[in-house]
């Protein structure tokens, strides 16, 4: 365990970066909680983080896309944990724009201010989106990118762009590909979380997308031991690393999977409104994480089917929480 390394987190507000924050914590470190800035004084899900890490964090409301916030932010850091991004694939088809602010030009912010201020390690968030769909199985770093979608597009030219200033500048960046990451907190606009909501609140009945493309699915707490991981390596500085759980199921049947576990009976019903356009569509995603083991001595605990069941389990579990599940919509199409 490192202890007195002070560490920022962009995106601590979110789903994964929530529990990132939580386990730096817990491991001895000093986080600086990036969070975006708005009027309510929200914190996102650290508002709603575990009692033993409350008050062990500091936390800096701002926005990724000014660069004077980004460079006072990681004033004093010794490396930062980049996760802040917009990342809903169906917003992305109205507003581009946005994409480009967030995740390429903060991706710019965070690696400008990280040069000049020598950070030590840049920990850069990609996605496996970028892949497109599989042209083979399974997935390795050294497979083509395909931008299939304006989020896929901003993603890849935020990876390009931490890769360029390892290149030309020396900047210590590892660039972590983590694929469908999946547990407490997840927004319902992914998948597992719309199956489960609409289960827990009556709904036998349930809408989803298109349910023949497979997936990858990774434990949040996999996917947040990969980063610490990372940060800890001495290995992986300009590389790409994945983070899966080298294990594909289709959307068919992990619907099935968890209407098993939760002992109802369901039926899909395809919903128009949340089909992607035909060559958008991202069919196959497997990842092959060889590299992850051999780089970082990471390794998946919530592996094959039998470690998504139990993923599951524990997910549906929180889910279930009466006061978890009133802070989502599931009758509500969640872009």
């Amino acid at each position: 365990m490192k202890t007195g390394m002070r560490v920022l987190v962009t995106g601590a507000d979110g789903f994964i970066g929530s529990h990132l924050t939580e386990a730096l914590v817990r491991n001895g470190y000093e986080v600086r909680a990036f969070v975006y800035y708005n009027s309510f004084n929200s914190w996102g899900w650290l508002d709603h983080c575990a009692d033993d890490v409350k008050n062990k964090f500091e936390v800096f409301a701002g926005d990724i896309r000014d660069p004077h916030g980004v460079k006072k932010a990681m004033t004093g850091c010794d490396a930062v944990l980049h996760l802040a991004a917009l990342i809903a694939i169906p917003f992305s088809y109205h507003s581009p724009d946005s994409y480009v602010d967030t995740n390429i030009k903060g991706t710019l912010n965070i690696l400008q201010a990280a040069r000049e201020l020598n950070v030590s390690r840049v920990i850069h968030t990609s996605t496996s989106e970028v892949y497109g769909t599989a042209q083979y199985v399974p997935i390795d770093e050294k497979h083509p990118l395909q931008g299939q979608s304006p989020y896929s597009a901003s993603k890849i030219g935020a990876d390009q762009l931490a890769f360029s200033f390892y290149s030309s500048f020396d900047l210590p960046v590892v660039t972590l590909r983590p694929f469908n990451t999946y547990g407490p907190r997840q927004s319902a606009r992914a998948v597992i979380p719309t199956i489960i909501t609409q289960l827990a609140k009556g709904n036998s009945q349930i809408k989803l997308g298109s349910t023949k493309p497979t997936r990858d699915f990774n434990f949040i707490s996999d996917t947040v031991n990969g980063f610490i991981s990372a940060l800890n390596s001495k290995s992986g500085v300009g590389e790409v690393i994945n983070l899966g759980s080298n294990f594909e199921i289709s959307i068919q049947d992990i619907a099935s999977l968890i209407g098993e576990i939760m002992n109802q009976e369901i039926k899909v019903i395809d919903s128009d409104e949340r089909i992607r356009p035909e060559n958008s569509e991202v069919n196959r995603l497997w990842a092959d994480n060889s590299k992850a083991i051999e780089l970082l001595s990471w390794k998946p605990e919530y592996a094959s089917l039998t470690g998504l069941k139990r993923g599951l389990e524990e997910t549906i579990t929180w889910f279930k929480k009466p006061n978890n599940l009133n802070l989502y919509k599931p009758e509500i199409y969640n872009v």
